[in-house]
């Protein structure tokens, strides 16, 4: 079965970050993509600010990052740039740990000018991490996403709209990575 690890890079809890990327996980799985939500902000925090590489509480997070075929990497954006938290993370993991994974950027924001912070600020250290693979992002400014009385979310058109088409965009690159590639031999 095909998996996915959806990393939350929001410090608070609940978040309307962290309910779009448990929305996107929830469709994932209804389509039969395994997927696993991993709280940045649930790891000791000590870990985290002083740097340690090779603590026991990263040994989870890094064998569900090596497994999995595809990244959802969530987070606000704050000042123009992903949360610290987020980061404090990723400098913690192996140089290529994103070799070969198909990663979904998914981030919001207070406003549409920050937009371009998944571009310029996320991507890039994604990209040191060996990402090369980038599906569509999707970034929703704060009022797109309304949690309801019941709990439920509720998403603007557009989001939803892009929310499931980058999520198809993930299905299709990752059954396309993890099918085995017939080679045809010409005599």
């Amino acid at each position: 079965m095909t998996y996915v690890l959806a990393i939350a890079g929001s410090p608070s809890h609940p978040s309307r970050t962290y309910s779009l990327l448990e929305t996107a996980a929830q469709r994932l799985e209804s389509a039969s993509i395994e997927t696993k939500i991993l709280s940045v902000r649930d790891l000791p925090a000590e870990v985290l600010a002083f740097g340690q590489y090779d603590s026991p509480a990263l040994e989870e997070p890094k064998a569900l990052l090596e497994k999995a075929a595809g990244i959802i990497i969530s987070t606000p954006i704050y000042k123009a740039s992903y949360t610290g938290v987020l980061k404090a993370f990723l400098d913690l993991l192996p140089q290529k740990a994103l070799v070969d994974k198909i990663v979904l950027p998914i981030a919001t924001g207070g406003t549409i000018a920050h937009l371009l912070s998944i571009e310029y600020a996320l991507k890039p250290v994604l990209s040191e991490l060996g990402a090369r693979h980038f599906i569509s992002t999707v970034y929703a400014v704060d009022k797109q996403i309304q949690r309801q009385p019941d709990g439920s979310l509720q998403l603007d058109k557009e989001i939803e709209q892009r929310l499931e088409q980058s999520l198809q965009e993930l299905i299709v690159a990752i059954q396309s990575a993890t099918t085995p590639q017939v080679l045809a031999h010409i005599s």
